[in-house]
């Protein structure tokens, strides 16, 4: 191959390769903070000081939802305390929600999620019953006999992760919230934080042109360097600013030193933001570090006016509920955190007065197993998760509630529920509500055409 074809073809590969450096992990934040961002995506149209933003509160590991939702009339009760043997929680601690299901059934949330019994009541969050992976819809008879496409290697903490945020086992590149982000590169005024990962690295947030822009709970990650004196001396650092930022000859340490300088550049634009942003009066509890992550969500989105977007993505997550063991004492500690947390989120986004156009939603790698394996319970599939945000039409559940008991008629194994609501389909609602449009969504979501609902109602 001619020299000059080679360097040409391995420059773009080097650009390619440099769009998705927001997988290449914390120890560099100049280099993943943002590389080269291409063309925008055909974009729906959003009309002036519209602002809407998404936030995925992942949850790593596997939520217990049996533990978490729980039936609570009388008959659906007592076959979930014969399931769940001694794991089961008192049904007179447990937080009954006021509203019925279709077939009169009841559900109630676990003690440590009280505090979002209020929000419930109040019409901000919701309940998406039996959510999970899917290729297309799947009855129990289609599943035993193997007849349908199924999502690859369920069960697997890693491919179920990937799966639930990218539609494609692990490896995928591209997640579903950085195809949302990728529809807006062109509506934002800065396609730089459009989407934001306040956990570190998801592939959820990787779009196919988007890039996630990664922070943590405390603001922007500086170059140490340039953030106070290198060795006690402002000279020394701005010797070292030039050094990452200055024009090369070598087309790779141009580019190198390009995405440093977008990066040094972004960094600075954040902490103004986050400096010009009205100080949040709501307080967010202690020493709860999904509380922590959420409290620099709300801030970025009161420096919204700073960051110069419309439409923004954020992840955040919690870690710790692949509980095999010590569910009776862990899960409860974990579900406190979390409803913290929510409760304290939603208070911000009122206070914001941006209440209605912020949707925050739980996912997990999956659900678990109702049966007991004597201390905790084994690797599941469809879950039930949270919708919440003041534009939601909450206050009640979405989906179908599935029978309660092991080998009953949703049941693949030990109680683990085969899903009767996609990924996808909770996706393109959450996409829909962002204003993509409907001709986007196949590009968005690739197996959206085998479903005939693609809006679940959240938002009435």
């Amino acid at each position: 191959m001619h020299i000059g074809r080679l360097k040409q073809l391995q420059r773009r590969e080097f650009l390619r390769r440099a769009s998705a450096l927001g997988l290449a992990g914390a120890a560099a934040p100049w280099a993943l903070q943002l590389a080269a961002i291409g063309e925008a995506a055909a974009a729906s149209s959003v009309a002036g000081g519209d602002y809407k933003a998404l936030v995925c509160v992942f949850l790593y590991g596997g939520n217990d939802h049996d533990n978490s939702v729980v039936p609570y009339d009388e008959a659906g009760y007592r076959a979930y305390a014969a399931a769940r043997s001694s794991l089961a929680i008192p049904r007179e601690q447990l937080q009954p929600l006021n509203a019925a299901l279709n077939d009169g059934r009841q559900l109630a949330l676990a003690p440590p999620l009280a505090r979002l019994q209020p929000l419930f009541e109040a019409g901000d969050l919701g309940v998406l019953l039996n959510v999970g992976p899917l290729v297309q819809p799947t009855t129990l008879a289609q599943f035993r006999a193997k007849s349908v496409p199924l999502p690859p290697k369920l069960f697997s903490h890693n491919d179920q992760q990937s799966v639930w945020q990218a539609s494609s086992p692990e490896g995928a590149t591209s997640g579903w919230g950085g195809r949302i982000g990728d529809q807006f590169l062109a509506a934002n005024g800065s396609a730089s934080f459009g989407c934001i990962n306040v956990a570190g690295n998801a592939v959820f947030m990787s779009g196919q042109q988007a890039v996630q822009y990664q922070v943590s709970s405390g603001g922007a990650v500086a170059i140490n360097g340039l953030a106070r004196p290198l060795y006690g001396s402002q000279a020394c650092s701005t010797a070292l600013r030039g050094l990452i930022t200055a024009e090369r000859e070598h087309w790779m340490e141009r580019e190198l030193n390009r995405v440093t300088a977008r990066s040094v550049a972004a960094q600075a634009t954040v902490a103004a933001a986050l400096a010009g942003a009205p100080a949040l009066r709501t307080p967010f509890p202690a020493g709860n570090s999904l509380a922590a992550q959420l409290q620099m969500v709300a801030r970025l989105i009161g420096g919204r006016a700073g960051l110069g977007v419309s439409r923004q993505v954020f992840f955040v997550s919690l870690a710790g509920f692949d509980l095999h063991d010590f569910l009776s004492t862990q899960h409860p500690r974990l579900l406190g955190l979390l409803a913290e947390a929510l409760a304290a989120f939603q208070a911000a986004m009122v206070e914001l007065g941006v209440a209605d156009r912020v949707c925050a939603f739980t996912a997990s790698d999956f659900g678990r197993t109702l049966s007991s394996n004597g201390n905790g319970s084994d690797h599941g599939w469809g879950s039930h998760h949270f919708i919440v945000g003041g534009g939601i039409a909450g206050g009640r559940f979405w989906g179908r509630a599935p029978a309660v008991g092991v080998n009953g008629s949703d049941d693949v194994g030990q109680g683990r529920l085969l899903p009767t609501t996609s990924v996808d389909q909770l996706a393109a609602t959450l996409a829909g509500w962002m204003s993509v449009a409907a001709s986007e969504l196949p590009a968005l979501l690739p197996q959206i055409g085998n479903y005939e609902a693609r809006d679940l109602g959240f938002f009435g």
